[in-house]
C-alpha cells in the first residue's frame, strides 16, 4: 500500500492544537488514515520533535497517532540535493529550506502523496508529488 508523508506543519498542528489549522489537520488525517499509510522520517521527527519537552512525549504522540516512521532512501537524499542546489541557483532565500527538499524528494521517489499546509516550494521542485493542502 502506498503511504502519505505528513509534513511537521501538519504534526504540529493537531500535537500544539493550533488555532487556526488543527481542525483542518486534524480531519485530514482522520481521511487519510483510512486509506493509506501515514508516514514521518528522521526529518519530519526532528521538527515535531520542538512541540514536546521528552522524546516519551513525543513517542507517545505519534503512536496515538498512527504514525509510521520510514528511512529516507539514497535515491531521495540525491534526488534532494539536487532540487536544492536548483533552488539556490535560482536565488532561493530561505535561511534553511533543506528540510523541505528532503522531505519532497522522498514523496517523489515513493511515489507518496504529501500532506502538507506549505505547497508552494513542493509543487515548484516536486511537480510529480501529489499535495494534499488546504484549498486544493
Amino acid at each position: 500500500m502506498k503511504g502519505a508523508l505528513v509534513d511537521s506543519n501538519v504534526a504540529l498542528d493537531v500535537f500544539l492544537n493550533d488555532p487556526t489549522w488543527a481542525d483542518w489537520s486534524e480531519s485530514i488525517l482522520e481521511e487519510y488514515t483510512l486509506l493509506t499509510h501515514l508516514c514521518i522520517n528522521p526529518i519530519i521527527y526532528s521538527e515535531i520533535s520542538i512541540g514536546f519537552e521528552r522524546i516519551e512525549e513525543l513517542e507517545t504522540a505519534v503512536s496515538k497517532v498512527g504514525f509510521q516512521m520510514i528511512e529516507i532512501p539514497k535515491e531521495a537524499l540525491f534526488l534532494a540535493g539536487k532540487a536544492f542546489l536548483k533552488y539556490k541557483k535560482r536565488k532561493g532565500i530561505k535561511i534553511s529550506p533543506l528540510p523541505d527538499f528532503y522531505i519532497g524528494a522522498q514523496a517523489a521517489v515513493l511515489d507518496f502523496d504529501l500532506i502538507t499546509r506549505d505547497a508552494t516550494r513542493y509543487r515548484t521542485y516536486f511537480p510529480t508529488v501529489r499535495l494534499i493542502s488546504p484549498g486544493h
